[in-house]
């Protein structure tokens, strides 16, 4: 999702908010693997299948694009859209080292471009509407390109601060609120999945489905990594933005470090917000 031209390129690289570096494509990678089950099974129940026509907001670099490619096989089609033009290399290789004819790939910027025409069966949007600066006109466009009947399919934060730890890690939440406040000084809305059933009812859609998913997990759960290995990241951009400082950083740093040795440690993910929604006008 870029402009033209190299300034604009580049800039659209800087301003995502964990960046496209390679460290975060890695973390993105454990992540989807972490919510993989939770994803299919909402594909599943959403009604995806072998001839499917499914647009991918915010692709990334591909790891859902993937799976979505394999599911609807080469009598469907998936749409991939995505501004980074690193995430886009990446989401690049990966169909044609799995030898994918039925993606394509739109290298376009959600804010400011037309979205690809359908008509669609189903449209997946997972941690993105939280990142735009108008989660509204989002659902606006959408509504623009999905026919009457087909699904629009969510997995978007509701509660960011439900994340927390037992024992309670007092720098761990100040760090949460941290990164809540840095997305919303970024023109996001971390908590956006309380505002996407009135978007949908404004453009055509009725909520069929709405499900919180929140877990409450020890060390030994693969759902640990999942905010575990934010920590890292997190902390490094919070320092870049002047709002923490090195100090700080490795206060959370060893309480996660300690919280995850400690085998009666408890960790609650942030609360997201599963939403299936009907396109029905």
């Amino acid at each position: 999702m870029r402009g033209n031209g190299m300034v604009l390129s580049m800039a659209t690289e800087r301003d995502y908010v964990l960046g496209t570096h390679e460290e975060e494509i890695s973390r993105l990678g454990l992540q989807h693997r972490v919510w993989r089950p939770v994803m299919l099974d909402c594909w599943q129940r959403a009604g995806i299948t072998v001839g499917s026509r499914v647009l991918d907001l915010g692709a990334g670099p591909g790891y859902a694009t993937a799976d979505l490619a394999e599911i609807v096989g080469p009598k469907g089609a998936v749409v991939a859209v995505e501004r980074s033009s690193n995430f886009v290399r990446r989401l690049e290789e990966r169909c044609r080292a799995r030898l994918f004819n039925n993606v394509q790939i739109r290298e376009l910027d959600l804010m400011i471009d037309k979205l690809p025409k359908g008509p669609f069966d189903f449209s997946w949007c997972r941690w993105v509407a939280s990142f735009v600066t108008d989660p509204a006109l989002l659902v606006e466009k959408l509504g623009r390109v999905m026919h009457p009947g087909s699904i629009a399919i969510f997995h978007e934060y509701a509660h960011y601060l439900t994340w927390r730890f037992v024992p309670r890690l007092p720098n761990q939440e100040r760090f949460a609120q941290e990164v809540k406040a840095s997305w919303t000084a970024a023109g996001g809305k971390a908590d956006v999945g309380l505002d996407l059933p009135t978007y949908l009812g404004q453009n055509g859609f009725v909520v069929r489905s709405a499900i919180p998913r929140i877990y409450c997990v020890g060390p030994s759960d693969h759902m640990w990594r999942w905010p575990a290995s934010f920590v890292g990241i997190g902390l490094a951009r919070l320092q870049e933005l002047g709002r923490i400082d090195a100090s700080f950083a490795e206060k959370v740093k060893k309480e996660v470090a300690e919280a995850s040795a400690n085998p009666n440690a408890l960790l609650i993910t942030p609360l997201v917000l599963e939403i299936l929604a009907e396109k029905v006008s």
